[in-house]
């Protein structure tokens, strides 16, 4: 197993969720954390308790990944003490509506291509050189089962996250003849904010997604995420797909009355 001690963990929609998830598994194994999100309040609170409970280094930053010139201006200005990132977890991202294409909401679609595909490229193409040049680091892109397998509504999003699985691939291409390594997780329904996000807030709809099923948690994600980082340095773990047991696919759900 690959110690992770010391390690700089960049983790991109640290504040709740699978972020915030990754977040307390790479704390407790020793990692210092650099904490990206919109939400700084919600960034805070985390890092308060993640200080209480493993006394862990962490450096904030307040930060829309869409914003490439923010992107940009957030790397280049790391203290240097932050600047040698080893590991990326590119976990910001969000789904909106689930209209039929013919209906969908503009403003929805490019939220979600700015944040799932646009976002994720900003990341890698600012951090990633710097791998290069050190001669170690690992990319780990937070997909969905969604990337592999369309559902009805689902149309956009799952355009996005079938081009992070792409994205991921191509990147594990180019990287070919370095140690670097990348990986993508993709999960099937982690129950999470989610839904919420989803549903524009609406959370009495959000909740019906779940009933009935007892669905992943974001620590079951970035547990798996965390097993991926820490194999042997000579191994990569390209892709995991993880579901509930009460999933078998984008459609097919086994709901408990």
């Amino acid at each position: 197993m690959l110690s992770v001690q010391d390690q700089i963990v960049f983790i991109t929609g640290a504040s709740s969720g699978i972020g915030a998830a990754c977040a307390k598994i790479f704390a407790g194994a020793g990692a210092k954390l650099i904490l990206a999100a919109r939400r700084w309040e919600r960034l805070q609170n985390l890092a308060d308790s993640l200080n209480k409970e493993f006394a862990t280094d962490i450096h904030l930053l307040q930060l829309d990944v869409r914003d490439a010139k923010a992107v940009e201006s957030a790397i280049s200005n790391l203290p240097s003490a932050w600047a040698n990132i080893d590991i990326l977890i590119n976990n910001a991202g969000l789904s909106r509506g689930l209209d039929k294409l013919h209906q969908g909401s503009f403003q929805d679609w490019e939220e979600m291509i700015d944040t799932n595909i646009k976002g994720l490229l900003y990341l890698t193409r600012h951090i990633v050189p710097g791998m290069v040049e050190r001669d170690r680091g690992h990319v780990v892109n937070i997909g969905s089962i969604a990337g592999h397998q369309t559902y009805p509504g689902g149309n956009v999003y799952c355009g996005t996250k079938a081009a992070v699985k792409a994205i991921s691939e191509g990147l594990k291409q180019d990287l070919l003849g370095t140690p670097i390594r990348v990986t993508s997780v993709d999960p099937g329904m982690v129950e999470t904010e989610f839904s919420e996000v989803r549903f524009h807030g609406d959370t009495q709809r959000a909740t019906t997604v779940y009933q009935g099923v007892t669905p992943l948690t974001a620590d079951d994600v970035a547990d798996v995420v965390f097993f991926c980082v820490t194999r042997p340095a000579h191994v990569n773990i390209n892709q995991v797909i993880l579901m509930p047991v009460d999933q078998a696919s984008t459609t097919l759900v086994n709901r408990r009355s």
